[in-house]
């Protein structure tokens, strides 16, 4: 298995290297700046108590103050925080929103817990961490396994703790606590705004009704695949943990997802046949949406892919074999940090109607969505043009020159 944090490095030293970035300053940029992690006490509804143990990354904070999620779930491990915290300041300083990267994460299967264990877990990882949040020092916001109740329970704590009464400190929040309006849309939408440019920029020459796999059924991939389905795209295949359906001629949205909610999975769709997850990936699509989970695109399953364009809506999809496999093969890939940044560009909004104590309707949030991410692909693709590299190395080249004019 790929270690992210590796990929992560590997993927800036590229770029580094091509734009003949400072050494000194790359070298820094690969280290988070601080660590931290934690044991949580947590008392248990039989009465006993059990240790958990959370993580903050805390990786750059040049451009402002530190941002991103907080997961839950088994498998968090610090290389993983490590890694998702550097690619979110890549990724703030892509979309140029003045926030760095930092990263958060509980090992714990939330599923196994009740409602008032995942409370106290919850408020146990604010009681702990709190030192080191703050509007203007560190912002987390949902991830994996987490959602705005979650958010509003640490919110509630830190400003117990603090007396600190701003709700800026948490974003993806719920409405009725200071939450955005499209933060839900955000990622989904924002991911079709770069597809918009791809096309309209003639980077990939795509029939008109070009067929679309997505690989997940996730808020980001199901957003996703609204916005295409009414661009007139074909969505042909979706999966979820359990498997897909695929259908050449097109998949109905509304009906997969009716399906999904009466069935709970995705297979046994009417008219369409079922296939796994690697099968997915290796249709003959012209566009390849891996918006699920990270290292699916491998050198193994690289050679097989047909989608002439990919579009990294999941963090981390690629491993940097399948990068150089897909360059061979003049395969266009729309790097995650470009693709999936509608997310955080929104929790940014947030943020900024929190401290200025603003509110804005969900017109007003998705036109400023539209614009930053366009220009956020027009400031990449003029990196691609002039150093004649990969979309990945032209963000990675501009995230960098960003972050290090900001580090001084």
């Amino acid at each position: 298995m790929n270690n992210p944090f590796e990929t992560a490095k590997a993927q800036l030293g590229a770029a580094a290297k091509i734009a003949n970035l400072d050494k000194d300053k790359v070298e820094q940029l690969k280290n988070p700046d601080r660590y931290v992690e934690v044991s949580i006490p947590v008392k248990m509804d039989n009465g006993q108590q059990k240790i958990f143990t959370g993580f903050r990354s805390q990786h750059n904070n040049a451009r402002g103050p530190y941002k991103g999620g907080i997961r839950y779930h088994q498998d968090v491990n610090l290389d993983e925080v490590r890694a998702l915290s550097f690619w979110m300041s890549f990724k703030n300083a892509v979309v140029n929103v003045p926030f760095g990267g930092g990263k958060g994460g509980i090992i714990v299967n939330p599923k196994e817990l009740s409602v008032a264990e995942l409370e106290r877990l919850s408020r146990g990882y604010a009681k702990k961490m709190f030192p080191v949040f703050g509007p203007e020092m560190d912002v987390p916001a949902p991830d994996v396994n987490t959602n705005g109740q979650i958010m509003g329970w640490m919110l509630d704590e830190y400003q117990k703790i603090t007396g600190n009464n701003s709700k800026a400190t948490f974003t993806g929040k719920s409405l009725d606590n200071g939450g955005s309006q499209g933060r839900e849309e955000a990622t989904g939408f924002g991911g079709v705004y770069v597809f918009e440019e791809v096309v309209k920029n003639k980077v990939v020459d795509l029939p008109a009704g070009s067929k679309i796999a997505i690989q997940g059924f996730g808020n980001v991939a199901t957003f996703f695949a609204q916005a295409a389905e009414k661009l007139g795209y074909k969505v042909v295949a979706l999966s979820d943990s359990k498997g897909g359906i695929y259908n050449q001629a097109g998949l109905d949205y509304e009906k997969v997802l009716a399906h999904k909610k009466s069935t709970g999975v995705l297979k046994d769709f009417a008219d369409s046949k079922n296939i796994t997850n690697e099968e997915l990936l290796e249709l003959p699509v012209e566009v390849l949406v891996p918006a699920a989970l990270e290292n699916v695109l491998t050198k193994d399953s690289a050679e097989k892919v047909q989608a002439k364009l990919i579009i990294e809506m999941a963090n981390g999809p690629t491993t940097p074999e399948a990068d150089e496999i897909f360059y061979r093969k003049n395969i266009v890939v729309i790097p995650d940090i470009l693709a999936n940044s509608g997310g955080v560009c929104t929790s940014y909004f947030e943020w900024y109607q929190n401290m200025n104590n603003e509110v804005w309707d969900k017109n007003q949030v998705l036109e400023k969505l539209s614009k930053q991410i366009k220009q956020a692909f027009a400031d990449v693709h003029e990196r691609q043009k002039k150093y004649n590299t990969t979309f990945r190395n032209a963000a990675y080249i501009l995230a960098a020159e960003r972050i290090i004019q900001a580090m001084g």
